[in-house]
């Protein structure tokens, strides 16, 4: 059974459209008994951005190898996934400050990275990274303005992860009246990935 690692930082929670988009892709996941699914709730963790009291701390327990520290718990989950599924709304132009917290946290010098003479590796399980959000303004896929794919692709390439799929609704504030049906479609589109993926 492969290892599903869903990290929801939907911040407003069940009232999230982009949570709905992504229970649909869960559920239909759940469907296959194929996946055991793991569920970080961004907001609900304690994770601090990497100051310099934290990094230091961190520094210091790699230093003595004690990476079975609860410090290297989130990075070691993550680095043991078959499959990363993010779910985040498009946030002052890219992701939640939350996310970028657990984003930093997870990434740990030889758990989900290690440094070569060639350059960085990545040591994540992982084959594919799913990013599921919605945007209220009409900032279409591929725009500049829309700063959360490209970072989350970076992060698949430090981590070893080949492949990234997005599904996203946007223009939804834009487009009150059609709001309903765009999260509908991208629901569908959630649907058909999970077909892509057994196949």
């Amino acid at each position: 059974m492969k290892k599903v690692l869903f990290i929801n930082s939907c911040i407003r929670a069940e009232n999230s459209r982009t949570k709905k988009i992504a229970d649909a892709f869960i559920a239909e996941l759940k469907k296959t008994a194929s996946f055991k699914i793991e569920i970080v709730t961004v907001d609900e963790t304690n994770l601090a951005p990497l100051g310099r009291k934290e990094y230091e701390n961190r520094e210091n327990l790699l230093s003595l190898g004690l990476t079975d520290e609860k410090t290297f718990d989130y990075a070691k989950q993550f680095a043991a996934a078959d499959l990363i599924v993010v779910a985040a709304p498009f946030w002052d132009m890219g992701i939640p400050a939350k996310l970028k917290t657990y984003f930093e946290n997870v990434s740990v010098s030889n758990l989900t990275f290690k440094c070569t003479q060639e350059g960085s590796e990545g040591l994540c399980r992982a084959e594919r990274m799913v990013y599921i959000t919605t945007r209220g303004m009409d900032i279409p896929d591929g725009s500049d303005m829309e700063q959360a794919s490209p970072y989350l692709i970076a992060l698949c390439k430090f981590f070893g992860i080949k492949r990234f799929s997005m599904i996203s609704a946007f223009g939804l504030d834009v487009r009150p009246d059609d709001a309903d049906g765009l999260v509908d479609e991208a629901k569908i589109r959630a649907v058909r990935l999970v077909s892509e993926l057994l196949s």
